[in-house]
């Protein structure tokens, strides 16, 4: 047993995810086509695999991603409900929501999907409102950094107890070392040292993708 978490090399890293990683056809496609984007915002195929994994473990049926870019992640959360579950999926950016939808469909998957075309924060407030606390079983937070603390609030409200919530960029590329005035880096640094001394949870912080931090609701 290692004292420390293998370092994965370039070369490491492609033999991990040929013996480990498993995509539809659907999946694959998708990833190649964010690989051609210029951005690093898409979440990694390991990564999507593993909340798979916990998904299948809880047998969780009700979902939320709050961020959903090119829909990669909520492809993989909406795989592993089942045909009666139901994913809620909030983001602002039409132009690649509408993109994700074309491959939900591909999937069939789509009638497990709901999306909001709106900022997170107001929707999270009115599913509050109307009375989904403590309803959530999974629920995944991947979107604008500086926001992150009103999202994970908002989440604990909304997931039931012993629901996860998985937060994605915990290790912001290394960043959260920095001493920085950058507010996407500053918010992360800040929501790390809350959730860890956060006795309302149980978490882990998983060195997988760019982080991943898990919570549990006590």
């Amino acid at each position: 047993m290692s004292k420390h978490t293998t370092f994965l090399t370039p070369e490491l890293y492609d033999y991990f995810q040929r013996v480990s990683v498993h995509e539809t056809d659907v999946q694959r496609e998708l990833r190649e086509y964010n690989a051609t984007l210029s951005t690093n915002m898409p979440t990694g195929p390991e990564q999507a695999q593993f909340m798979g994994l916990l998904l299948q473990l809880m047998e969780a049926k009700k979902a939320l991603e709050i961020g959903t870019f090119t829909g990669y992640g909520a492809l993989a959360i909406a795989l592993n409900l089942p045909e009666d579950g139901k994913l809620t999926c909030i983001d602002p950016a039409e132009q690649y929501t509408n993109m994700a939808k074309e491959y939900w469909e591909k999937a069939n998957v789509a009638h497990k999907i709901t999306v909001h075309s709106a900022k997170a924060l107001p929707v999270l407030k009115k599913m509050v409102a109307a009375g989904e606390t403590n309803t959530f079983d999974f629920i995944f937070i991947d979107a604008d950094k500086p926001n992150y603390d009103p999202y994970y609030e908002a989440a604990l409200q909304l997931i039931r107890p012993k629901g996860l919530i998985a937060i994605d960029n915990t290790l912001w590329g290394g960043e959260v070392l920095d001493q920085t005035t950058n507010p996407s880096t500053c918010a992360i640094q800040i929501l790390n040292q809350k959730i860890h001394r956060d006795s309302r949870v149980w978490m882990s912080m998983i060195p997988i993708g760019d982080g991943l931090t898990l919570v549990i609701k006590k």
